[in-house]
């Protein structure tokens, strides 16, 4: 087995991106993994022996021609700095042209194409660059973490009941490991072609009542769901202490789950991973536990 550098992951050390690391270094030798962070002391004690370490910086483009030097296929994880994704994501893309990647693969949002979340935007026009660089690529559109919700399992338990605003909109949610393996599996595809595009989704769809009824199931005690308005979520989460943009963000993707935005029956995750998709009761049986 070859161990020179083949396959890189941006963003390795976030929550997503180490799990992708780890679920590669499952299945290919961990020296053709090169894992991008802006922090090289942290991923060394974060991410598995063998992994090659480069340092890259979506904001700053000048670090990003050493990074991805050798490059084979690269995994571009989205930034987290919302309202600053595409610049940051353009100098990536671009690096990657430059560096003669062969194929990038890029985690966006689950129907992006027609999404009416707000977070859709910055992913349509990251696509719209994907395709205009001429590279072959791979379109993950990831939809919701299972674990966005159970983070509220805490709050819940503290007052009482779980609120939101998605409505009786269904959620076909999965955890972030099925996410980090399916991307590493598609980008390890030998058979993918120029331009593919994965909805990418849990197998199980939920509502929010669904979710606090199973929560309060397993806890042994009545925890009802709290359908709000959008506004009244946002407020709601702002009071709870989190920063104005995730509030706006988390609640207009509520009010997005409502009208149906992350709801998908297709079941092409299951499919690429092999098995199906972690159910949303274990996802709060493992938060439970703590």
């Amino acid at each position: 087995m070859s161990s020179s550098p083949r396959f890189f992951v941006t963003g390795a050390t976030g929550e997503l991106g180490r799990r992708v690391v780890a679920a590669l270094a499952q299945r290919v030798d961990p020296a053709s993994i090169v894992a991008i962070v802006r922090d090289p002391e942290r991923a060394k004690a974060l991410l598995a022996p063998g992994v090659g370490v480069r340092v890259g910086d979506y904001a700053a483009p000048e670090t990003l021609a050493s990074a991805f030097d050798g490059a084979e296929r690269l995994l571009l994880i989205s930034s987290n700095a919302v309202g600053q994704r595409v610049p940051q994501h353009r100098n990536v893309i671009e690096a990657a042209r430059r560096a003669g990647v062969s194929r990038l693969a890029y985690t966006s949002l689950l129907h992006a194409k027609t999404s009416s979340l707000g977070l859709a935007d910055e992913h349509r026009q990251t696509e719209a660059l994907i395709a205009e660089s001429g590279l072959a690529h791979t379109l993950l559109r990831n939809g919701w973490y299972t674990e966005n919700y159970a983070a509220s399992i805490p709050s819940a338990l503290k007052h009482g009941a779980l609120i939101g605003a998605a409505g009786n909109g269904r959620i076909s949610a999965a955890t972030r490991q099925d996410y980090a393996e399916a991307a590493a599996v598609a980008l390890l595809d030998d058979e993918a072609g120029q331009r593919e595009v994965l909805e990418l989704a849990g197998d199980e769809a939920f509502t929010l009542a669904e979710f606090a009824a199973e929560l309060s199931r397993q806890a042994g005690r009545d925890l009802p769901y709290i359908d709000m308005s959008e506004a009244d979520y946002r407020a709601a989460l702002l009071g709870a202490g989190l920063p104005e943009p995730i509030a706006a963000m988390l609640a207009n993707s509520d009010r997005g789950a409502a009208e149906g935005g992350l709801f998908d029956d297709g079941r092409r995750m299951s499919q690429l991973l092999g098995r199906p998709t972690t159910p949303f009761a274990q996802a709060i049986a493992d938060a439970l536990r703590g």
